[in-house]
């Protein structure tokens, strides 16, 4: 297996040579750096960790001296992850996950991944935390058809029975009111309809989950 971690940037559209508009979205997609391998051997079973989004970025680091570099890093970065970085050879890094893979041992740690290790028309899966609705009603929530609107009629929009009452509990289960997204979704078969690894983006046909700016992690078959 292969993954990248990224950002949601939005949705647009694009056209076909026959005229045929398609919905996309588009991510920002690494670069991801290799801080760690793990093995059978070390540690029972083949991931790779990866790093993402710079603490500081290219432009800022330009702009101080070493020592207010480090009194920076010092504020946003913890001692252990610091010198965990350091041992990687990179820069620290806002987000750090692990991505099972067949066998780690071709890959070295400092490497970068780019957009460039997926190709169109590959067909990937998307992991992110869906947009959170709050507390919400079950029609809302589970998509119930609601009882009659009519005068006559006494439910309305309530979710009615709560299910046998020999028990005298709830069972789990049951759908009713609740909290609503908020979770962790992944959507699977989504076709890469575009690569553009010099400005690290992704399309992909179809929604992802999560808001503008949500971390995602893309993964597809090697």
């Amino acid at each position: 297996m292969k993954g990248l971690i990224g950002r949601k940037v939005g949705m647009t559209q694009v056209f076909t040579a026959g005229g045929e508009r398609i919905p996309v979205t588009v991510l920002e997609l690494g670069p991801c750096v290799v801080t760690q391998t793990k093995t059978v051997a070390s540690d029972g079973y083949e991931a790779l960790q990866l790093a993402f989004d710079p603490v500081l970025d290219e432009a800022t680091s330009r702009d101080l001296s070493p020592e207010q570099r480090e009194k920076r890093l010092a504020k946003r970065v913890r001692k252990p992850q610091r010198g965990h970085f350091a041992k990687a050879e990179t820069t620290p890094h806002r987000v750090l996950r692990e991505l099972r893979v067949a066998t780690a041992a071709g890959v070295a740690v400092g490497s970068v991944l780019t957009a460039e290790v997926f190709a169109v028309g590959e067909v990937v899966d998307v992991t992110a935390t869906s947009k959170g609705k709050g507390f919400q009603g079950a029609m809302k929530r589970h998509h119930f058809s609601g009882q009659g609107a009519s005068h006559g009629a006494k439910i309305h929009r309530k979710p009615a029975s709560a299910g046998a009452t020999d028990a005298a509990r709830v069972f789990k289960g049951k759908r009713g009111p609740g909290q609503m997204g908020n979770a962790r979704v992944t959507v699977r078969n989504l076709v890469v309809e575009m690569v553009d690894a010099a400005a690290n983006l992704l399309v992909l046909r179809g929604a992802v989950p999560g808001p503008t700016g949500a971390l995602v992690m893309v993964t597809g078959e090697e």
